[in-house]
């Protein structure tokens, strides 16, 4: 190598830091501008809000004041009679959850917007602000999230975890989910398993994310070898956050119990020949196409490998049916806080 060659990577190196600064800079100052827009739109929220609770402001005078900033600052955007009505939607919903209200000072005001326009419930604004924020979901896979009922099939459709699971990993339980959208494979109802694993692996940026952030891929059919024969794993990938390997096995039938058989062994051999030192031992995930409940159960009930049974859907659930549930949900909850 020449020494010229030598220099100019050692200045790369150097011009990647001042790079880096740049960059940080940057997204702090978005940052920052983002934090001041949100609280102008508080504090003219919350103005409006008043001038209306006083009887001092009818409906009209929004209108009025609209046309009135259009006028005086022909440049100015976003203070249209509808977002003006947001504002103070935005300003009535928060000022009463103090605990939220910092949340929503972290997302842009289009984020906003989709989540207390769509979210009925004080929780569910928690939610997915939290999600919005921990996923750093765009706008457009916020409102996906939102389609696909996320908040609903979280409180009353909790994942599927053998006891080993929950006990090497507990951190996993608000990570893995019962149930998987991959509404975005546009699969036919007859698709067989390499429909399902190709599909996968083409869309594999939408996997991920519906998977969740700290998920990153390892390899697909990924090869194991033991006592001398040749196994491949359908996907392995590897989570930061719970530092260990992640094996998912796809099934585009019912889940069957001996299923969980081989997940178990892909995972004795992954902690054996494939994890490192520093490491935790690996999950396994089945994702299914469908799969029944008590069955489920009995199998995980005598597993002792971190694993969890999940379906996969091909199409968005009904939401209307998923609330209904949900407020069964919470009315039961409420009726046995009363018996109590």
């Amino acid at each position: 190598m020449r020494a010229s060659d030598v220099t100019g990577n050692a200045n790369t190196d150097r011009f990647n830091e001042v790079l880096a600064l740049i960059q940080g800079a940057r997204q702090q100052a978005i940052q920052a501008v983002n934090t001041q827009l949100i609280d102008l739109y508080w504090q003219v929220g919350g103005y409006i809000s008043r001038k209306i609770e006083r009887a001092e402001w009818g409906d009209s005078v929004v209108g009025q004041l609209a046309e009135h900033l259009a006028r005086s600052q022909p440049g100015l955007r976003g203070f249209t009679r509808s977002n003006l009505f947001r504002m103070r939607q935005f300003y009535e919903i928060y000022r009463a959850e103090e605990k939220v209200a910092p949340l929503a000072r972290q997302l842009s005001w289009s984020h906003n917007v989709v989540i207390f326009g769509q979210s009925k419930r004080p929780e569910e604004r928690e939610f997915y602000l939290r999600m919005a924020i921990q996923e750093k979901w765009s706008k457009r896979e916020l409102e996906r999230q939102l389609k696909a009922a996320l908040f609903e099939r979280s409180v009353t459709q909790p994942a599927k975890t053998s006891a080993m699971l929950k006990q090497s990993h507990p951190a996993a339980l608000e990570i893995f989910r019962d149930a998987y959208m991959l509404e975005f494979l546009d699969l036919p109802g007859g698709h067989a398993e390499t429909d399902l694993h190709q599909g996968l692996l083409g869309r594999l940026k939408a996997f991920l994310s519906e998977l969740g952030r700290d998920f990153c891929f390892v390899g697909s059919k990924y090869p194991l070898q033991v006592g001398g024969r040749d196994f491949a794993l359908d996907l392995l990938f590897f989570h930061r956050g719970l530092n260990c390997l992640v094996a998912i096995e796809l099934k585009v039938g019912r889940f069957e119990p001996e299923y969980l058989g081989k997940l178990n062994f892909y995972l004795e051999a992954l902690d054996r020949d494939e994890r490192k030192p520093h490491e935790n031992p690996a999950i396994g995930v089945l994702l299914c196409a469908s799969k029944e409940d008590e069955v489920v159960e009995y199998a995980l009930n005598r597993s002792l490998s971190p694993a969890l049974i999940a379906q996969y859907q091909v199409q968005l659930p009904d939401k209307q049916l998923l609330q209904a549930k949900l407020h069964e949900f919470y009315a039961l909850n409420m009726a046995q806080g009363d018996a109590d």
